[in-house]
């Protein structure tokens, strides 16, 4: 599947000791939660989509372009590291259907709007998808800096170059999607949180009330990146990035035990 994401923000989050007991129920037995200098992250990341298709297939009016809002942390399967996606909240209910049966992925609908205003984005999310844990985000952010491009060992590397995301169905069995773009055009960003419970819906355990975010923070400028706040969280801002997703193949059994590891590179980084 072809799509081309927008407007994103990386928002990121170290997860303690106390988190990371919260965290390691929620993720298959068979990934090994990742960890980056021996710490653990939660991302939230809004942004918005176009282009979305079939590989090699044109664009369906009313399903193509819309935005969506994720809440990922990392793992890997085998030694290759991916993204695990707690939720992703769209404002398509098509896309949500078929997402969710296709890829087996925890989509929801929401209602959302992603708008350009004097060089900010303002972005809403609140989900809608019925029988599923009430969710919001309000915030707006920007870039403050140059593009970069994140160098290996470093925690942008760690956090955005990964090229596949798992996934489980309802029985548990574990599914591996490759992942193919270019690497990520970075930038230091600066955002504004005014409401956001997107952490907390997913059952993880909020640092020092709702989602640990304070209603500003600015990310330090690249590269001597670093926290300036203990609940601060680390920011990065992207215009474009263009990617390929492909099916997802399965890599573990319903009671998580590892299969062997016979997938193959479509040519994405790793």
């Amino acid at each position: 599947m072809a799509q081309t994401w927008h407007d994103l923000l990386f928002a990121h989050w170290r997860i303690d000791a106390i988190q990371l007991g919260t965290l390691r129920p929620l993720i298959p037995a068979a990934l090994d939660i990742d960890t980056f200098q021996g710490e653990a992250w939660i991302g939230v990341v809004p942004f918005r989509m176009s282009g979305v298709r079939l590989r090699a297939t044109p664009e369906i009016p009313m399903l193509s372009a819309f935005p969506e809002l994720n809440v990922r942390t990392y793992v890997t399967h085998g030694g290759k590291p991916g993204v695990w996606f707690f939720s992703l909240d769209a404002a398509n209910a098509i896309a949500v259907s078929i997402a969710r049966a296709w890829f087996h992925l925890p989509y929801f609908r929401a209602r959302m709007r992603c708008e350009n205003r004097a060089g900010w984005i303002e972005y809403t999310s609140e989900r809608t998808h019925r029988g599923a844990a009430k969710a919001k985000l309000r915030t707006r952010y920007r870039p403050t800096g140059e593009i970069f491009h994140a160098e290996p060992g470093t925690v942008e590397h760690f956090l955005t170059e990964r090229y596949c995301l798992y996934a489980a169905d309802t029985r548990g069995r574990v599914s591996r999607a490759e992942i193919q773009h270019p690497p990520w055009p970075l930038q230091p960003a600066q955002a504004e949180f005014r409401e956001s419970t997107m952490i907390a819906a997913a059952g993880i355990t909020s640092m020092e009330g709702g989602d640990p975010a304070p209603p500003s923070a600015t990310s330090p400028p690249h590269p001597n990146t670093r926290l300036l706040h203990p609940t601060a969280p680390l920011l990065h801002f992207s215009a474009r990035q263009d990617v390929l997703v492909w099916h997802p193949q399965s890599i573990s059994t319903a009671h998580g035990a590892k299969m062997e590891d016979s997938s193959s590179d479509h040519g994405g980084h790793s």
